[in-house]
């Protein structure tokens, strides 16, 4: 029964969240990333191969496929919300069966800190990137983000509910720890998109994923709370 009842709630908040996510993206981050790319494809050869060196990881092969722009493109996005979406929404309904939220409008306060887990606190160090970015190496940068991710967690978690204000030290010293190490960096800092391109595509990657999880938790914790009273 809880079982089911955790798999109902993640299928139809990841799937309503999902299709809110790419309907931002759609209007606000897409449109952003198709201007990035007009710089990349018209940048000379020679620059264009030299920012690929730097990026150590952004080699674009001629047989590689890429959804084109219009439909393919939605569906493609669409489709990588949902899993994505589906996923988060698993964890937040496991969650809620250790601690089942006592009012809907603490499931944004659950998504509040999926965003802080998942997109801001690895995005300090790695902020969002725009094609024809250069970026360290990939490996580094997977391991940086899932240790940042990990830590993050870990370090909400005894904030939130460790009685022990040791525990709340070693809580708010785990949020730290990763930044002083550092995120990894390219050797050079290179972008062929312009700097205010490059903050808008933040601002708006930021907002959006801020307000896909506060949708994800609100329609979460409405949808488990409902089905306890099924």
């Amino acid at each position: 029964m809880m079982i089911k009842r955790i798999a109902r709630t993640a299928g139809f908040s990841g799937l309503l969240a999902a299709l809110l996510l790419t309907l931002l993206q759609s209007f606000w981050v897409a449109p952003l990333i198709l201007q990035a790319e007009t710089y990349e494809n018209s940048a000379p050869t020679e620059q264009h191969g030299h920012a690929g060196e730097s990026a150590a990881g952004h080699e674009h092969g001629a047989e590689a496929w890429s959804p084109e722009d219009g439909w393919q493109r939605v569906l493609s996005t669409t489709g990588g919300n949902l899993v994505v979406a589906v996923g988060f929404a698993l964890i937040l309904a496991a969650l809620y069966s250790l601690r089942e939220p006592g009012r809907v409008s603490t499931g944004a306060l659950w998504g509040l800190g999926g965003f802080a887990v998942f997109c801001l606190a690895p995005t300090l160090g790695l902020p969002p990137e725009l094609p024809g970015t250069a970026a360290a190496d990939l490996g580094q940068r997977q391991t940086w983000w899932i240790g940042t991710a990990a830590a993050t967690a870990v370090g909400l978690a005894l904030l939130v509910f460790a009685r022990h204000w040791l525990l709340k030290v070693l809580g708010a010293a785990l949020l730290v720890v990763p930044h002083l190490i550092g995120a990894p960096q390219p050797p050079v800092h290179e972008s062929l998109a312009p700097e205010a391109l490059e903050a808008q595509f933040k601002v708006a990657s930021w907002l959006t994923n801020a307000a896909f999880w506060v949708a994800l938790g609100l329609l979460s914790a409405w949808l488990y709370r409902r089905s306890a009273q099924a």
